[in-house]
């Protein structure tokens, strides 16, 4: 009887520790070899198990494999691409069987952001629908933090992270040129509908007079005259005011403030500056001098300081996923469970796919101040767990030794090539 191989795939966009997580789900199934024969990656996320285009993990060597736990990006490459539903997109469906089928794939890993666990549920479906065996775990990973089910999502304690340190060190520096120089900096932090990063920045803040002062929600309508009053207070009381903002910030009318009129791969409407809109407002109205930053792919790419507790939550993760399907489940997501108490604990628990497929998780109220400006205790107890410890990774000549995998294809199989639309 022929083994039963396995395909893992990274979706959305990257993290400091989706690499983390493939780790896990390589070094489970590498010990699983009875079971699981090869692991293949999909290059670029589901288009490369569209288009066949496969890598063969096993002729990378266990060091390169262990070197991914401290690598940043996607070591695959990822995609933003979702799966229509099976009814109207057949074809893409079949053409997965197909390319399942050739390579004797039954197990399938998909890790990503809650488009990419619609994708997960829809390819957990091919079993009753197309009457082929799958088994497909959905992984989580986004940044944004707004997975459902899960206490937190992997690559958000990273994210996190870097925030607080940058706008703690940022605030610190404006503060020391305030006197004749800059009076207000903004940070603009991702996070389209979410404001988990943004409110990650309210770390650093520990006690009165700390940046960042402000803190600019999606959650909370923005409304310009109260947002400038606040800023001639803390420049009145620090003689400088820091901000951080959230790329999602919404005017009281629902539309965002940024709104650039495009749309991304997943239909989203594409963001372009909160920070300098902001800044302009705070020029034209206070006339302070300012600067602003875009953390953009900085935030999500900083492995060099990654949140120890979020990378071994990313490892664990994958490693569950193995598990999880070796053990006859399907359509289930492993999850981060908080356990109860003083002291900070977790476990691995799951989550039917069903239920975490294009739901966002937003910031509970109670997590923001009254004043709609701040993060409360709560959101303090909530967040600060999820920073702690450092992980970093080997240095060589004074900057991080990151792996780059051989990346071997997988020899095709099928005549026929299928075009992503």
């Amino acid at each position: 009887m022929e083994q039963s191989n396995a395909l893992y795939a990274q979706s959305g966009g990257v993290t400091a520790v989706i690499n983390a997580t493939a780790c896990g789900v390589i070094e489970i199934a590498r010990k699983n070899i009875a079971k699981i024969g090869k692991l293949y990656a999909a290059r670029n996320g589901i288009i490369g198990a569209l288009t066949e285009d496969l890598i063969d993990t096993g002729l990378e060597s266990d060091a390169d494999i262990a070197a991914l736990r401290y690598t940043p990006a996607g070591a695959f490459g990822s995609c933003r691409h979702k799966l229509g539903t099976i009814d109207k997109h057949r074809k893409q469906y079949e053409r997965l069987v197909e390319v399942f089928s050739a390579h004797r794939i039954r197990y399938f890993f998909y890790n990503g952001g809650g488009d990419s666990q619609d994708t997960a549920y829809k390819v957990s479906q091919i079993s009753r629908e197309l009457n082929y065996p799958i088994t497909c775990i959905g992984i989580p990973k986004t940044i944004d933090n707004d997975l459902p089910c899960t206490d937190n999502s992997p690559g958000f304690g990273s994210v996190a992270k870097y925030v607080a340190v940058s706008i703690r060190e940022a605030g610190m520096d404006v503060a020391s040129m305030s006197l004749t120089s800059t009076k207000v900096f903004i940070l603009e932090v991702m996070g389209r509908h979410a404001g988990w990063i943004a409110a990650a920045g309210g770390l650093a803040a520990e006690k009165e007079g700390d940046s960042p002062h402000i803190i600019l929600f999606p959650e909370i309508p923005f409304h310009t005259e109260h947002f400038l009053k606040r800023v001639k207070e803390c420049v009145n009381n620090y003689d400088h005011c820091s901000i951080v903002v959230s790329e999602g910030v919404k005017n009281p009318d629902g539309t965002f403030i940024s709104e650039s009129g495009l749309v991304d791969a997943f239909g989203h409407k594409q963001l372009g500056g909160v920070a300098p809109v902001i800044a302009k407002l705070i020029k034209e109205n206070l006339g302070y001098k300012y600067h602003w930053a875009l953390a953009d792919y900085l935030q999500r790419s900083a492995r060099h300081i990654a949140s120890k507790t979020d990378v071994e939550q990313a490892y664990a993760l994958g490693k569950a996923a193995v598990e999880m399907a070796l053990a006859g489940k399907n359509a289930v997501m492993p999850i981060i469970v908080r356990e109860k108490g003083n002291n900070y604990r977790w476990t691995i628990g799951e989550a039917p796919l069903e239920k975490v497929a294009n739901v966002e998780k937003k910031m509970p109220r109670e997590f923001i101040t009254a004043d709609g400006f701040g993060i409360t205790e709560a959101g303090r107890d909530y967040l600060q767990p999820l920073i702690q410890g450092e992980d970093y990774p080997p240095y060589q000549k004074g900057l991080p030794l990151y792996v780059k995998l051989k990346n071997t294809a997988v020899a095709k199989k099928l005549k026929t090539t299928f075009e992503i639309a």
